[in-house]
């Protein structure tokens, strides 16, 4: 439709229809649901008229979900949106539709570079930007995006690092970057006798950021379970950097991190704060008001409050064997949180719930008015659905229309039907089809109630996304319905489709897929960045990239000693001498071909 549009009207069109994804599965409640999509419907999303339009190349993995925001007014014209990051500990802006760069900045400081793995095979080989940045629109001129990076100096001293970041420059803000520090009373792992210290060799910011009230909250999570380690929610102000709270859920143990899969902490309408806690201490011992008497929360679903800033553990629920559970690494740790809209009971009461899910095969239902605490006889949550995900949950579910969508690990999605604010089992409908380790996590795509899709991606070699009928799940499209035409790349654990606008965003271990409509009669349009350098002597590589399905290419004239590769693109060699070639870069597919400028820059031999 907007394609018909006088193009003076075009920019105001699309800012008009665009929503903006500035946090973890569209919201702080994390639903995973877009309800302003009119271009995305059932009937739309199938092979013939759907499919991936390009890839975007990045430096790194994506472990992180892209994030849109719609009319951002760039130093070189007004622009929807991409924000991408990666494990290189780079952050960049792409036109989100057509690819092309805007900036890219890299977190690192002079003489560091990505983190190592810590031995520990679960983010490989590198860590730098893990957990999925924020964004306001408010904070400075521009708008900030906020970013947690990690990083190490050639002397082996390890960094974490809050970043804020101009959206329309990626300058660093707010006198930023902020060093992560903290200590908080206790005895437990990595104590000094009086307080427990965060170490930033010690761990990862995998949860994604929450952005709540003028504060950006930060979870932190272990390398798998190399000691030592405990539980830690750090608070930092979105107009300064000043670190405005900390609190250590397992100050006089250990463990007790916060991982969720690298889904977000959630937060309901009043600012608290959720998400689920893994395996580690939890004080059986209670206080007269039911918490752990020593602090220690390992294990366990937990609600924070943030009255004043101060962050403080307000209720919770584990279960009564969370002991058990815990030593058998059969935690609630894996899955992540979401805050459920009020719901009325069969008795006409609104009761406001959360729900999560983790290792031990159940979901449990949490009433966010009480929890459900601590009792070694039986569960005190609101409800318990056993053997609902028979592997576990390594993701977290998306919410829409009184349905709860969950994709475990070597299962198919399920959708659950709430009723009289309880969840009906078994499930109402399932998938045709099932997702190895990790499972999924869907994400939703709908116009108000209505042409609602259930979105996930397949961790495989080449990934795979699929899109479903919300209704009964029926398959509308797979990525590999049309041979190579829709691959877009290896899978990444953790991935999380995002919606916006008319596009599917997915990230991959290289880059990110672009999905889309796809177009008729349209030659290709050039997306690769317009310059490239190198040093004379050295391997030089360059890769072509376009919309549109191109099936051929061209680049003239190239510098000596660099040549095509004319089917894909790529430009590659050594380069004998020092210069700068303006080339003409070229693709082609049967309804005709894009051109663009690349400017080569190569530099002279070092002696």
């Amino acid at each position: 439709m907007l394609k018909r549009i006088l193009p003076i009207l075009l920019l105001s069109a699309i800012s008009a229809f665009a929503v903006d994804v500035t946090t973890y599965h569209n919201d702080n409640a994390r639903t995973g649901q877009n309800l302003n999509e009119t271009i995305l419907t059932p009937s739309s999303v199938t092979a013939a008229n759907f499919g991936k339009l390009f890839v975007i190349p990045v430096d790194g993995k994506v472990d992180a979900e892209p994030l849109y925001v719609s009319g951002v007014t760039f130093p070189s014209g007004t622009h929807n949106a991409l924000y991408v990051a990666t494990e290189h500990d780079s952050v960049y802006a792409f036109d989100a539709d057509t690819g092309v760069q805007l900036w890219k900045v890299s977190m690192l400081m002079s003489g560091e570079v990505p983190s190592d793995d810590r031995n520990c095979g679960q983010v490989t080989p590198e860590i730098g930007i893990t957990s999925t940045p924020v964004i306001s629109r408010s904070i400075g001129t521009n708008g900030a995006i906020y970013v947690v990076a990690m990083s190490k100096d050639a002397s082996s001293n390890y960094f974490q690092r809050m970043h804020a970041l101009d959206l329309t420059t990626g300058a660093e803000l707010l006198g930023g970057p902020r060093d992560v520090q903290a200590t908080f009373p206790g005895t437990g792992a990595g104590s000094n006798g009086t307080n427990v210290i965060f170490d930033p060799k010690q761990y990862e910011e995998r949860a994604s950021l929450l952005l709540l009230d003028g504060v950006v909250y930060t979870g932190w999570s272990s390398h798998c379970d190399i000691q030592p380690y405990t539980g830690w929610v750090i608070g930092y102000s979105a107009s300064s950097l000043a670190q405005t709270g900390v609190l250590n859920i397992t100050p006089n143990g250990s463990e007790g991190s916060v991982w969720m899969a690298g889904a977000g902490l959630a937060a309901d309408s009043s600012s608290n704060i959720y998400f689920l806690a893994a395996n580690g201490t939890f004080d059986t011992t209670l206080t007269t008001a039911g918490f752990p008497n020593r602090g220690d929360y390992g294990n366990a679903f937990m609600k924070l409050s943030t009255t004043g800033g101060m962050l403080a553990a307000a209720d919770y629920f584990t279960m009564f064997n969370t002991g058990s559970e815990s030593a058998a690494d059969t935690d609630l740790g894996s899955g992540g949180a979401l805050v459920l809209p009020d719901m009325t009971d069969s008795a006409g009461a609104t009761r406001h719930l959360a729900v999560g899910a983790g290792k031990d095969n159940h979901i449990y239902l949490v009433d966010r008015d009480n929890m459900g605490k601590f009792n070694s006889g039986a569960n005190g949550n609101y409800q318990d659905l056993p053997s609902a995900l028979p592997s576990g949950e390594f993701a977290m579910p998306a919410y829409f229309n009184g349905r709860l969508y969950y994709g475990g690990v070597n299962d198919v999605i399920k959708a659950f039907q709430f009723t009289n604010a309880r969840l009906v089992s078994p499930p109402v409908w399932t998938t045709s089809n099932s997702f190895g380790y990790p499972g999924a996590t869907p994400s939703i795509s709908a116009n108000g109630t209505a042409n609602g899709i259930v979105w996930a991606a397949e961790n495989s070699n080449p990934a795979v996304l699929y899109a479903y009928d919300a209704g009964d799940l029926h398959p509308l499209y797979n990525s590999n319905q049309s041979g190579a035409r829709d691959q877009f790349g290896a899978g990444n654990k953790f991935i999380t489709p995002m919606i916006a606008n008319g596009k599917v965003y997915v990230g991959t271990t290289n880059g990110v897929g672009v999905f889309g409509i796809l177009p008729t009669n349209s030659p290709p349009v050039i997306t690769s960045a317009g310059t490239a350098s190198g040093s004379a002597g050295k391997p030089f590589s360059y890769q072509i990239t376009a919309t549109n399905n191109p099936a051929g290419y061209s680049a003239s004239p190239l510098p000596s000693g660099l040549n095509l590769n004319a089917s894909t693109g790529r430009i590659s060699g050594t380069p004998v001498a020092p210069g700068t070639t303006s080339v003409t870069i070229s693709a082609t597919n049967p309804n005709g071909t894009g051109t663009a400028t690349l400017v080569i820059s190569i530099r002279g031999k070092k002696h």
